[in-house]
């Protein structure tokens, strides 16, 4: 018997290796409803207007994509009235292209404004609208009439986060079995068409833990994470315990047994997994913040993320569990269907990477699992919010939106990587990603060192990897040099690489001296870094102007010695320039391609400093900013102002020059997403605005309750300065406005600051 089950293992195992894992991707296309109001992911990308998208997905090499036609945009006021040609048209694109659509219906949503979720009908509303999409498109074969309609039967039913907004149970059981009955009735349908169709059914797979007092809630929870699958499957049957709880909810004898008579199982599974979907329940909320507060009428508890829990003892589930349950309960072909964290880009291609690599272990291991789905390919609007909101926070994805035109990140190049049997070679893959380090665990706030925590009165450590941690790489991974360590900047740099699991070398000039080719070769030989960060330099522009040589030498000099040696080591380079290369002129804010015309020293040294540094090594990423302030920097002028106003003191500041004051943490992590995505050339960054330094110091003053009545105004002429500086410097981008606006950064930087006012 064990002969015959290992040479079975074997031939499916041949079977699955004969077909490669396969590369798909999706975008994000939720149309919820909050109220009256529908929050409609395609027309925040720009999606619902830009066909040539379908162009750039195609040179990923993507084999399939989960694409939206979507039942609240074709046909809100029914089929009598539907418009079909954005469908025709993409749909059509995509059967040119080679890309297999596997055509969703509803992504989060409730269905047009005459249904809802728990509307007696839905389901048969939904079939109508299914058979007329398989009627109008025969040649399309793979369908998700539902995305997840666990999770938006709790988000809708159970939360009351989106339509209908029901906080119960009876309004969750109406939206899950209503949703599930639609799957149900549209496959039905659709098969009528085309009897050939597949159901690629997708839900969010996550796992509940908890403490020895609440594992009778875990239990619940993660019995109750299949039922949308068991309802499809006609595994819920009375010998599971969530016919009782199904029961006890309202749902009726009959419309579970309707379940067991219909099956509808998958023809393929689609298991979304993210890094919160993982949560931890623990009696002691008082350890936890309140907005985690919860309970189940029995016990009061916390509810929050597993991955930040110390308390967590047994360890997080992870792809590699979560998967192979599924596998084992079903037996039916598996697809990661959505592979996406919301993070900086290093993190973001260390868990698309860790998917793929598990899905591989897994097919070796007899799993047949099909793909693994990068996703979004064009990012995600407000989801850090559950999409209840309309606040503008944006997630890139594949591609970054936030330029003219779409714009490929590093996720892109590991996809390509992917589809075409390349591994991916990115440095910092190889790195474990946050939610592996032990720098993730949050919850409780407590002193003391990781290793002498212990947990209750078990006295067992905390687990702090998932089961599916890689070996250790033998191989030392490249750190980013960093030359400027006793600035505002390289010491920020230095920082947000520590948070980032970015390894690094801050480097003083006794270490590496910019004007000395032969240092810097030295120094790039022995360490091989991936990358070279210029944070060093000249920096007192009035002092330039009676030390013109050794401001050139420092600035213009020491970056083109950093750009000869890193086009000959082959390595890439961030190097930083200044709005004082303009003159002033304009009234618009400049972009990366007006004519540069500095008017001091300091700007002229920035100036010839980009022109060189862009001939010797045209892949180097220079990035021109304005006017810094920080949490970690007590010296720059919003500290200074905010200071001496708090003491009572007056304050002067110049009332006719206008700058785009610079968040340095924005600058870095934004600094750092472009280098790690191989962008090169000249970028603006800066906080978005166009303001005096007076109305500065006012806007800092009003927002950290300090009286800005000392502020005293004056002209720039006034104040003395050596230096000639632009009356206006605002800097604006062609290329992206990747950082958010100077009210936002004024609000974090109060928040982050150790300086009391």
């Amino acid at each position: 018997m064990a002969f015959l089950f290992n040479s079975k293992l074997k031939t499916q195992n041949s079977k699955l290796s004969s077909h490669p894992l396969e590369v798909w991707a999706g975008v994000e296309c939720t149309v919820n409803r909050v109220g009256d109001n529908y929050f409609d992911q395609l027309e925040r990308n720009g999606h619902v207007t830009r066909i040539s998208d379908l162009d750039l997905f195609a040179e990923l090499g993507v084999r399939a994509i989960r694409y939206p036609v979507l039942w609240e945009r074709t046909a809100p006021n029914g089929l009598e009235t539907a418009d079909w040609s954005w469908a025709d048209e993409r749909l059509e694109r995509l059967r040119s292209l080679g890309i297999l659509p596997i055509v969703g219906l509803v992504h989060h949503g409730s269905g047009p404004r005459d249904t809802s979720l728990i509307d007696p009908a839905f389901p048969e509303k939904l079939a109508v609208y299914a058979r007329a999409v398989a009627e109008r498109y025969p040649w399309v074969t793979h369908y998700t009439p539902i995305n997840e309609p666990l999770t938006t039967a709790r988000f809708s039913g159970m939360y009351g986060h989106w339509y209908p907004h029901g906080r119960d149970d009876l309004t969750f059981v109406r939206a899950l079995l209503g949703q599930c009955r639609g799957v149900v009735l549209a496959m039905r349908a659709i098969r009528e068409v085309n009897p050939n169709a597949q159901l690629v059914q997708t839900e969010d797979l996550g796992k509940t833990h908890s403490t020895p007092l609440l594992a009778y809630q875990a239990e619940l929870e993660n019995e109750r994470r299949w039922m949308s699958l068991d309802l499809l499957c006609g595994r819920l049957n009375r010998d599971r315990p969530m016919w009782s709880y199904l029961r006890s909810c309202g749902a009726e004898e009959s419309e579970l047994n309707w379940f067991l008579e219909n099956p509808c199982p998958p023809d393929l599974m689609g298991i979304n997994h993210y890094v919160t979907s993982e949560r931890f329940l623990d009696e002691r909320f008082e350890q936890y913040p309140t907005w985690s507060h919860g309970g189940n009428g029995r016990h009061q508890y916390a509810d929050i993320e597993a991955v930040r829990a110390r308390h967590c003892t047994e360890g997080l589930a992870g792809h590699r569990t979560l998967l192979k349950e599924a596998w084992e309960r079903y037996k039916l072909p598996l697809a990661v269907t959505e592979a996406h964290i919301g993070s900086t880009r290093e993190e973001q291609l260390r868990w698309l990477k860790e998917v793929w690599d598990v899905a591989h272990s897994l097919r070796h291991a007899g799993v047949d699992l099909r793909a693994v789905t990068a996703w979004s390919l064009l990012g995600a609007y407000d989801w850090n919010i559950l999409v209840t909101r309309d606040v503008g926070h944006y997630e890139p994805g594949i591609f970054d939106l936030r330029g003219p035109h779409p714009r490929p990140t590093a996720l892109a190049r590991m996809l390509k990587d992917l589809a075409t049997g390349q591994e991916p070679n990115h440095p910092l893959i190889s790195m474990p990603g946050w939610w592996r380090r032990p720098d993730r665990l949050h919850y409780p706030l407590v002193s003391g060192s990781l290793d002498d925590f212990e947990l209750g009165s078990t006295g067992e450590k905390a687990e702090f990897l998932w089961d599916e941690i890689p070996s250790n790489n033998p191989n030392p991974v490249p750190q980013l040099a960093i030359a400027g360590a006793t600035g505002t900047l390289g010491k920020a740099f230095a920082r947000i690489c520590e948070l980032r699991g970015i390894p690094y070398r801050l480097l003083n000039r006794k270490e590496m001296d910019i004007t000395d080719p032969a240092s810097i070769d030295k120094v790039l030989s022995e360490l091989k870094p991936w990358a070279v960060v210029n944070a060093a330099g000249y920096v007192r522009v009035d002092d330039a102007e009676r030390e013109p040589d050794a401001c050139l030498r420092s600035n213009a000099e020491g970056a083109a010695n950093l750009a000869v040696a890193c086009a000959h080591h082959k390595v890439a380079l961030l190097t930083f320039s200044s709005d004082l290369v303009f003159d002033g002129a304009n009234t618009t804010p400049y972009i990366e391609s007006h004519a540069v015309a500095p008017l001091n020293v300091y700007g002229r040294s920035k100036a010839i400093a980009e022109m060189r540094v862009l001939e010797s090594l045209p892949s180097s990423l220079v990035i021109r900013t304005s006017a810094f302030f920080g949490p970690w920097d007590e010296y720059n002028f919003v500290s200074i102002a905010l200071r001496e106003l708090a003491a009572g003191n007056s304050f002067v500041a110049a009332e006719d020059a206008i700058v785009s004051p610079t968040y340095v943490p924005d600058l870095v992590n934004a600094s750092l997403d472009l280098l790690i995505d191989g962008e090169c050339g000249v970028w603006h960054l800066a906080n978005k605005s166009e303001i005096a330094w007076a109305d500065l110091a006012r806007l800092a003053a009003k927002q950290a309750g300090v009286n800005a009545s000392r502020i005293e105004a004056r002209p720039q002429q006034d104040l003395g300065f050596a230096a000639t500086r632009p009356a206006y410097s605002a800097l604006g981008s062609e290329r992206g406005v990747l950082l958010p606006t100077l009210d936002h950064a004024l609000s974090r930087y109060l928040s982050d600051c150790k300086i009391s006012f």
